[in-house]
């Protein structure tokens, strides 16, 4: 959550609810929805308490005590001289598939009382897609909501064709009546109504269970699943080795709470051997599910941490690895999977994310991650066991990739999907310094280290493990082609920097941006300009005294509160002080890492995904990013990333 956003946010095994500082749900939509979702559907959009008739007061407004736990302090309407006749102490929880409040009515007065309260419950089973300001509009044609009252509670449904879901409402006690509000929200909302006699100082509880049951998939079992492999993990985290020697140092609980949010975050995929692994979800609220870029660079960030993440996204990823050619989707054979979706909007093809394939640079991270992975572990079997899937991504990259029809890692906007396809991913995001947007097929500067990179990895794999030397001098002699091409095509002589990009007609993209620090880890670029490189990202229009800016300030397209052409990403600069580090800057690791670990106390040692590019001066703290995702896997594994980049200059 952000600090603008007054909402409560639990989050656990695969499930998450958004409530108001009074615990309510109220069916909101836009940059910050509330409900119980699961699956990517909302079930439930509705869950108001009246007491005596009225909306309650709050006393302690509701605060979450832990990641799956909120607690407030709520009364009926009161005055000085007629005080609330008693106060309702309300708890409510998360975890697989399944929301509980528990509400523990205590009496105020010496002699009995009766508590009257209502809640009102609806599920809209909206689609995450429908619940964005983005002005579009999905028909849902013969869906059909229904509602049934059962002895101890309530069953909403939806179906739509062959889809259905279901939310189970059930109430200990039982309420003494079940009504369609006057004002109902919906055709399937219902109010429960309960008469709680209270003796003398005396106390009533009512139990309250909502058990989502999404189509397809069960989330109680699968996310359990991811529960119990989140916990094995928790043991064996990587010790503090920083110079600090106070166990309580900014670095050590930023790592810490980085550590946790990516076990918030885990959910249960199928691999490529048909059973479930768990790799961390890309973030909340809007991307609970395995995204292959974003699932990549996190688990390579864990590495020293948790070299099993690395295998599970691998063997996730390689089962969703593109088959065939499908415009729709983006699929292409080797392709890597950029998105997975499970939502209503999804199963009938309304959006393309259902397996989503737009993405660049997930394919040759792909082939990073895997070596890597064995350079960190010596585990030879993941790569053996992958090998196949390996060269298919090489062949992508060789082929409907572009390398051997443009000499580079292209793609064309996809109207229909996204019309960037690398991290930078949001509309006029590749731009030139007046602002355009780059037309396709578009070459970005750090998927073409990204490829360089992977190529040299998979030749160490082929000639260590494969026992294929032809193939593994093919790779070699690919990448020092591509390194060539490189230098000569993007760099910019009189900026001294790359261009973010190379249009379709071959046109430098000439803004200055954060891409360029990508070059330094994967190696692309000689180590003379790699270090002017890095030097340059921490002069003032580039570094806020947070984090390094997406874009420099100063530059027409800037705008500090724009999603890539101003704001900071902690993952932006994790993979850059990570390059830094590389090149043996280590004055620039260590002000990276300081800044952005600073920015993190003010958010209670949680980074979120993205900042605002206010400069540090400008403010006591960090301005947040207005629809920041938090917590976010990237961001949460930046801090360890962070940690390795200092240990590494070091060296």
């Amino acid at each position: 959550m952000t600090a603008a956003d007054p909402r409560v946010q639990l989050v656990r095994d695969a499930t998450f609810v958004r409530l108001g500082t009074d615990g309510e749900i109220s069916g909101t939509r836009g940059s910050t929805p509330d409900g119980l979702f699961s699956q990517d559907a909302r079930h439930l959009s509705r869950w108001r308490l009246t007491v005596d008739g009225g909306a309650p007061t709050a006393l302690v407004p509701a605060t979450a005590d832990t990641d799956d736990t909120a607690a407030c302090v709520l009364t009926p309407e009161g005055t000085r001289d007629d005080p609330p006749a008693y106060t309702v102490f309300r708890r409510q929880s998360v975890t697989a598939g399944t929301f509980t409040e528990h509400l523990s009515l205590v009496s105020n007065r010496p002699g009995p009382v009766t508590a009257r309260l209502g809640l009102t419950v609806d599920a809209d089973f909206a689609d995450l897609f429908e619940l964005r300001a983005d002005d579009r509009h999905y028909a849902k044609p013969g869906g059909e909501h229904g509602v049934q009252e059962t002895a101890d509670g309530l069953l909403l449904t939806y179906r739509r064709a062959d889809w259905h879901a279901r939310t189970e409402v059930v109430c200990r006690p039982a309420p003494d009546s079940v009504d369609a509000p006057e004002a109902a929200p919906g055709p399937t909302a219902r109010t429960f109504t309960w008469h709680l006699p209270l003796d003398a100082h005396g106390r009533a509880d009512l139990h309250l269970t909502v058990r989502a049951h999404p189509h397809g998939r069960t989330v109680p079992a699968a996310a359990a699943a991811a529960a119990a492999a989140a916990a094995e993990r928790r043991p064996n985290r990587h010790e503090p080795t920083t110079d600090a020697t106070d166990a309580t140092d900014d670095l050590t609980l930023t790592v810490e709470r980085g550590l946790a949010d990516i076990d918030l975050l885990t959910i249960p995929v199928p691999g490529v051997d048909g059973e479930d692994v768990c790799v961390p979800a890309a973030g909340i609220p809007w991307f609970l599910t395995l995204f292959g870029r974003d699932s990549l660079l996190t688990s390579y960030f864990l590495l020293p941490y948790r070299p099993a993440t690395a295998a599970a996204v691998l063997s996730a990823l390689a089962a969703t690895q593109g088959q065939r050619h499908d415009v729709f989707s983006g699929e292409q054979p080797g392709r890597i999977v950029h998105e997975t979706r499970h939502g209503e909007l999804a199963h009938f093809r309304q959006v393309p994310y259902g397996r989503y394939y737009g993405a660049v640079d997930a394919t040759p991270l792909f082939l990073v991650l895997l070596h890597a992975h064995h350079e960190a572990t010596g585990d030879r079997s993941l790569a053996v066991r992958l090998e196949r899937h390996a060269r298919k991504a090489v062949d992508w990259m060789l082929t409907d990739g572009g390398l051997e029809k443009h000499g580079y890692l292209v793609y064309t906007p996809d109207p229909g999907g996204l019309v960037n396809q690398n991290w930078k991913d949001s509309a006029g995001a590749i731009c030139f310094r007046d602002g355009t947007q780059a037309r396709g097929p578009i070459a970005v500067s750090e998927a073409q280290g990204y490829a360089y990179d992977a190529l040299l990895r998979t030749a160490r794999l082929a000639e260590d493990i494969w026992r294929d030397e032809p193939y593994a001098r093919r790779l070699r002699e690919t990448a020092a082609r591509l390194r060539d091409r490189f230098t000569a095509d993007f760099w910019m002589p009189e900026a001294d920097f790359p261009a973010l990009a190379l249009d379709g007609a071959g046109r430098q993209v000439d803004v200055l941006a954060s891409d360029a620090g990508h070059l330094l880890w994967s190696g692309i670029l000689d180590p003379e300009r790699s270090r002017r490189v890095g030097r340059r990202l921490l002069e003032p229009d580039f570094f806020s005294g947070w984090a390094i800016r997406t874009l420099a300030a100063g530059q027409r397209p800037y705008h500090p509160l724009s999603y890539h052409r101003g704001s900071a990403w902690p993952h932006d600069n994790a993979v850059i002080a990570l390059g830094l580090a590389r090149q043996g800057l280590t004055a620039e690791v260590r002000t990276v890492a300081e800044g952005l670990v600073a920015a993190a106390a003010h958010h209670g040692h949680r980074l979120p995904e993205v900042l605002a590019g206010y400069d540090r001066s400008a403010t006591a703290g960090p301005v947040p990013y207005p629809h920041s995702c938090s917590p976010q896997a990237w961001a949460a594994a930046t801090p360890p990333a962070l940690r390795t980049a200092l240990e590494q200059a070091r060296r």
